[in-house]
């Protein structure tokens, strides 16, 4: 996602750093997983909300019209009102604009808010695991190092 003309980061070998770089590079990615885990958390529940708005859309029929229903204000605060028009719905299209739709059209706008999260975290996902992976291979250098430094205080003490 980086543009092309910025800069590739070098690379190192991490067998080539000593034990308390291995430490700090460990950190770093323990950081980055964490922020793209929390990253994949929130387009879930992203997605999970659009998902709900479907269904929601899917709810407003004809038969439905003139029904009871209840109308929320917000997260937690909902009031009764009757179903008047059930072949437009308003959708909110981000930062605080809405629009009005026909049925379709906002079933149409939310199934492709769904499958642009999709496919995000399924790039989002292979980026976790490329992650984990290299804190796998970083961690098995670091036991290694350690290993080889045990090992070292011993032979010299013993000689």
């Amino acid at each position: 996602m980086a543009s092309s003309s910025s800069p590739q980061p070098q690379q190192v070998n991490v067998t080539d750093l000593d034990v308390p770089q291995l430490a700090d590079v460990r950190r770093q990615l323990e950081e980055e997983l964490s922020h793209l885990s929390n990253s994949y958390t929130q387009l879930r529940q992203a997605q999970a909300k659009f998902r709900s708005c479907i269904e929601n859309v899917g709810q407003v029929k004809p038969e439905n019209k003139d029904k009871t229903i209840l109308v929320p204000l917000t997260n937690s605060l909902y009031v009764p009102g009757k179903l008047s028009d059930t072949e437009y719905v308003i959708v909110d299209v981000g930062t605080g604009y809405y629009v009005k739709k026909t049925r379709a059209q906002a079933l149409k706008h939310y199934e492709s808010k769904v499958e642009f999260i999709r496919t995000n975290l399924e790039a989002l996902q292979e980026t976790i695991t490329k992650k984990q992976e290299n804190m796998n291979y970083l961690i098995n250098v670091l036991q290694m190092k350690l290993q080889q430094q045990a090992s070292g205080g011993k032979d010299a003490k013993a000689g």
